[in-house]
């Protein structure tokens, strides 16, 4: 059986997140027993950049992995996301993996003045830029969509999925194999998982998942109750993603209290 890696996110997206919280939180990862630091990516909401807050993380780590979990590719143009990339990438000396996708937020593509009804096309093109780039970097594809997959397959060293119990990772991952297969790669790709989690203030973290998630309706409470709250539940959530065939799984903060960072070494460490 695969052993899976556990990473945990940085708070970017966590609104009222500083600079001093960010360094410190970074630090707090890379001393503990984590594989990677990765950030979300979200324009029209009180966030930070997620190229800009893993540069900062690079400068204050030595470590840790790096990575977008994942980044919007058609907010930004192909050189542009290339530069980003590219930056953050030589700053940590080759730590960085760079997680793709198209995104389900259309009032991001609006503010961006991007087409949102040519962006899976526009993220294959830049994934075509980034495999030209001289400076090779890991890269992963999000998406449930079969062009989402199929596109993941040509392009990308493995496969970022979009959350949810071990049960949604475990099908997700199947069809990932199957599209890697379908399109003649050898060997198999490497399999991101994430979920949400909240040791300190269960409360808080319910509630900012609310309101992140509040364009999808009704199943931002789904969401909501999702969120990992206690020690035991990081620990069967990590189980299962393992018996699924994870090989990274990042958990993601809902509350931006660097303690957060100890809290959940603890957990599992337990």
């Amino acid at each position: 059986m695969i052993r899976v890696k556990v990473g945990i996110g940085l708070p970017n997206t966590t609104p009222g997140t500083g600079g001093t919280l960010l360094l410190e939180w970074a630090r707090r990862a890379d001393a503990g027993p984590f594989s990677s630091l990765a950030v979300l990516d979200r324009l029209v909401y009180d966030s930070l950049d997620p190229f800009t807050a893993l540069a900062a993380a690079a400068a204050v780590t030595e470590r840790v992995r790096l990575a977008t979990m994942i980044a919007i590719g058609p907010l930004r143009g192909a050189a542009l996301l290339a530069k980003q990339a590219d930056s953050v990438h030589t700053i940590s000396g080759g730590r960085l993996t760079l997680g793709l996708a198209v995104g389900a937020r259309r009032d991001d593509y609006e503010a961006a003045g991007a087409d949102h009804r040519t962006r899976g096309e526009t993220l294959s093109a830049q994934l075509a830029h980034l495999r030209g780039d001289e400076r090779a970097m890991e890269l992963l594809v999000g998406g449930a969509s079969g062009a989402a997959l199929a596109r993941m397959a040509r392009y990308a060293d493995g496969y970022a999925h979009g959350g949810g119990p071990p049960r949604a990772f475990a099908s997700a991952a199947t069809r990932a194999r199957a599209a890697w297969r379908d399109h003649g790669r050898p060997g198999r790709p490497r399999l991101w998982g994430q979920g949400y989690f909240a040791l300190g203030d269960p409360e808080r973290g319910g509630d900012y998942l609310r309101d992140y998630y509040a364009f999808t309706g009704p199943f931002a409470e789904r969401i909501a109750a999702a969120n990992l709250t206690s020690a035991r539940a990081v620990r069967d959530f990590v189980r299962g993603y393992r018996e699924a065939g994870c090989d990274e799984l990042v958990l993601l903060p809902t509350v931006p209290d660097p303690a957060e960072v100890d809290r959940l070494a603890e957990a599992l460490a337990i």
